[in-house]
């Protein structure tokens, strides 16, 4: 087996019940057709002076998963999931991306889709430019640019190194060229930073994207792809455990509709939740949540041919 660089094993609470479908994650790729990373992480939330806390993201899911979502579901049977583990953190934010980068390249090695729990939604720019230099491999350069869709109050265009940064450097970095975000908040970005995005082929749906039927899926330009859920763009009253709270969101069950779409999508080439920050989240709630949302992608893609 081809090992997964800079990780270490995933820790689950103790007597986890053989009925909830975290019990039957496997500590190796074989018989899986997904792999869940974690990426403990918040050293960019810190540079862009959010609330720290988000690197106990991945623990608290796992303890969510713990209590949440039975193993021998009606009418559907969940996909094989390899955990493989946490990403160690580096020295410093480019360090810890890197190795970022190599976890998630080993995990497509052995041709499973990876999941990714964070952390700063920085740690998304390494997660994806693993995907896209997969996705390049063995092309000669031909594969069609990705797209990307993310669900998030915040742009994250940010010329500056910290969790606002991940979808400019995909762009700059990694030639993405076709960026859809929805769930924005007209507070929370500026001027500029929507001047920007537009320029470099950005398209902000509306408030009432969530009202459509299908999600961006369905959206019959759109090539292959990357999916990443920020938990912010819920509301507060939901999920108040985040970096940074949005008090007019979206409701689960509207984010649930949307990322059930990309679950099922052959499209989608991976997916994160980011900025889960369990030091503030009051009864668990949003990490319950991350968990549903999580164990909602695994449904659809359960779906897939």
């Amino acid at each position: 087996m081809l090992p997964i660089p800079h990780t270490q094993p995933a820790v689950w609470p103790q007597g986890m019940p053989t009925s909830r479908l975290a019990a039957h994650f496997h500590s190796v790729p074989a018989g899986c057709r997904v792999a869940l990373i974690g990426l403990p992480d918040d050293e960019g939330v810190r540079l862009n002076n959010g609330r720290p806390g988000a690197a106990g993201g991945p623990r608290a899911v796992r303890q969510a998963l713990a209590a949440y979502g039975v193993a021998e579901p009606d009418g559907f049977r969940w996909p094989g999931v390899f955990d493989a583990g946490d990403v160690t953190p580096g020295k410093d934010i480019h360090e810890t991306h890197q190795r970022v980068t190599e976890a998630t390249a080993a995990i497509l090695a052995h041709k499973l889709l990876p999941i990714a729990i964070g952390g700063g939604h920085d740690l998304t720019f390494p997660f994806v430019r693993a995907v896209i230099e997969h996705e390049k491999k063995g092309t000669e350069g031909k594969v069609p640019p990705m797209a990307g869709v993310y669900f998030d109050a915040h742009l994250d265009v940010r010329d500056t190194v910290g969790s606002g940064m991940p979808f400019r450097s995909l762009v700059e970095q990694c030639g993405v060229r076709e960026l859809h975000v929805f769930g924005l908040s007209p507070f929370a970005n500026t001027r500029e930073h929507v001047e920007w995005f537009k320029a470099h082929g950005g398209r902000i749906h509306s408030h009432k994207a969530h009202q459509q039927q299908g999600g961006p899926m369905h959206m019959p330009a759109l090539g292959n792809c990357f999916v990443s859920f920020d938990v912010d763009v819920l509301d507060s009253s939901c999920a108040p455990g985040v970096s940074a709270m949005n008090p007019s969101g979206w409701s689960v069950a509207q984010a649930e509709a949307w990322v059930y779409g990309a679950g099922r999508s052959e499209r989608v080439r991976c997916f994160d939740i980011m900025e889960l920050n369990p030091a503030v989240d009051e009864t668990g709630r949003t990490a319950r949540v991350a968990a549903h949302l999580l164990l909602t992608f695994l449904r659809g893609f359960a779906e897939r041919h």
